[in-house]
């Protein structure tokens, strides 16, 4: 599966103003609302919040790949935020987000979650590819890139 098939204009924001990690947290995981209904929604931050609170999933190079594994949803869901202004998040770089990748996917479902972490990561881990990405200006480009990065 590629992770430019899950993006699209709803779940990309190319220009995140959040000051906070659970602030950011919590509005991408907000994209994913109309699809699966606010009660999972609910679930699904809850689960992406107690996995952050297990140990940050910001990896450095400025971005966090917070995920979650949530019963009741049938789909893995991505949401991706470039932020206005870089946020403290505890990454293991001790270094500012400006990036970050959500991954919210089926319980049942974990070697897929796996790989997807794998495909986001090794995606973001490419240095002239995040600066790509951070010079973008509009969610179209942003998605643009994935899908041409993934050819």
């Amino acid at each position: 599966m590629k992770i430019s098939e899950l993006l699209h204009d709803g779940n990309v924001i190319a220009d995140l103003d959040v000051t906070t990690k659970q602030e950011a947290i919590t509005t991408l995981v907000h994209t994913i609302r109309e699809s699966v209904g606010e009660e999972l929604t609910q679930t699904a931050l809850t689960a992406v919040l107690e996995r952050e609170a297990v140990m940050s999933t910001g990896v450095g190079k400025g971005l966090a790949i917070p995920h979650g594994r949530v019963k009741g949803i049938q789909d893995n869901f991505v949401a991706f935020g470039k932020l206005r202004t870089p946020i403290d998040y505890g990454s293991i770089d001790q270094k500012p987000v400006s990036m970050i990748f959500l991954l919210i996917g089926p319980e049942s479902q974990s070697s897929q979650h796996i790989k997807l972490l794998s495909r986001i990561s090794k995606l973001m881990n490419n240095d002239a590819f995040r600066d790509r990405i951070a010079s973008c200006t509009s969610s179209a480009e942003i998605i643009a890139f994935f899908t041409e990065e993934e050819l």
